[in-house]
């Protein structure tokens, strides 16, 4: 039997498919001026997305939270950067100790997602937000609650005790519990927002920030003799307890901001527990010492008395007649004022 060659003949090789392209993702939002941000601002470290909770405010829902207003990108001159990490609120939130039946004032919300945390604690939210395209997404999102309300105001502008007390009352009824103050603070009105918040201790009992960690740091640390050493740091201890609670990495943050940031606590003093000194004479006093950091007090506070009588101001509270205002504790500085006002 003849059988034929062809049918014993390999089989036509197959054509090879054609490759798919290879997908692209989407550019990123242009900045103000054209520019675009770099894969730092657009992808997250694996662990920060592996810690968010399904729905948690991340990256992509921030940028959807931006874009449903008309807005690309956080505007810099407002300090705008917006926390992407929800295990970071929840720290936040924990460190003010937020309970069911609190009630927090929160500054600056941006796209809520602190509120969110704070909402979820249980506590009752006053947010005061000045740019006003967030301050309408905030209430968007939580328009179905009542245990919020947001102001559309510039924090250093705006009468806490007019607008806010009134409102504590209200959600407080009958107890007298103080409130609290939680907030992802922007870093450009950091030192600002302390000296406007710190001698509220009869209206809040702590205050909880998320501040630059280089002014965490020094707020937190009021060692004498070095050269972080200034009168904000007695500022703080004057009417509070600072902490320093932990870092937070700027990879948290969108945009990414060219330095970590920093949660640290104030613990409020109420109008007993100041030292024994009227503030305002008190803090002239030191504000006039620290204008001439290098100069010996005897020097720098010569508008006030004379040199000899600062000398002996200084013998008497058991400090050198040489001593320069970085050599004396809050409390050395208390003294000395109140012997200079004997004067």
């Amino acid at each position: 039997m003849v059988v034929a060659l062809t049918s014993l003949s390999p089989a036509p090789p197959r054509p090879s498919p054609t490759p798919a392209a290879p997908r692209r993702r989407p550019p990123p939002a242009p900045s103000p001026r054209g520019r675009t941000y770099s894969s730092s601002f657009r992808i997250l470290r694996a662990a920060t997305v592996a810690d968010a909770a399904p729905g948690a405010d991340d990256y992509h829902s921030t940028i959807r939270s931006l874009n449903s207003r008309g807005r690309h990108v956080p505007r810099k001159s407002l300090g705008q950067n917006y926390m992407l990490n929800s295990k970071v609120n929840e720290e936040l939130v924990a460190a003010a100790g937020v309970e069911e039946g609190d009630v927090v004032f929160e500054i600056g919300p941006g796209t809520g997602s602190l509120t969110a945390a704070l909402l979820e604690a249980g506590a009752t939210v006053f947010a005061v937000e000045k740019d006003k395209h967030m301050a309408t997404l905030v209430k968007d999102r939580f328009g179905s609650t009542e245990r919020l309300k947001v102001i559309e105001e510039d924090i250093t502008k705006f009468h806490i005790r007019y607008h806010f007390i009134p409102f504590m009352k209200e959600k407080c009824h009958a107890t007298e519990k103080p409130a609290k103050v939680v907030s992802n603070l922007p870093f450009n009105v950091s030192t600002e927002v302390v000296k406007l918040l710190l001698p509220m201790g009869d209206v809040f009992s702590v205050v909880v920030l998320m501040l630059q960690d280089e002014t965490a740091v020094r707020l937190a640390d009021a060692s004498i003799q070095t050269p972080e050493y200034r009168p904000i740091n007695l500022f703080v201890n004057f009417y509070s307890e600072p902490e320093y609670k932990f870092r937070v990495d700027r990879e948290n943050f969108f945009p990414r901001p060219k330095v970590d940031g920093a949660v640290i606590s104030f613990k409020l003093k109420n109008s007993e527990e100041y030292p024994p000194v009227a503030p305002k004479t008190f803090f002239s006093m030191v504000n006039s010492a620290f204008n001439g950091k290098r100069k010996m007090l005897r020097k720098s506070l010569q508008h006030l008395c004379t040199s000899s009588e600062i000398e002996a101001a200084l013998h008497n509270i058991g400090l050198p007649v040489t001593a320069r205002p970085s050599d004396l504790t809050l409390d050395d500085f208390v003294r000395l004022h109140n012997h200079l006002v004997e004067v």
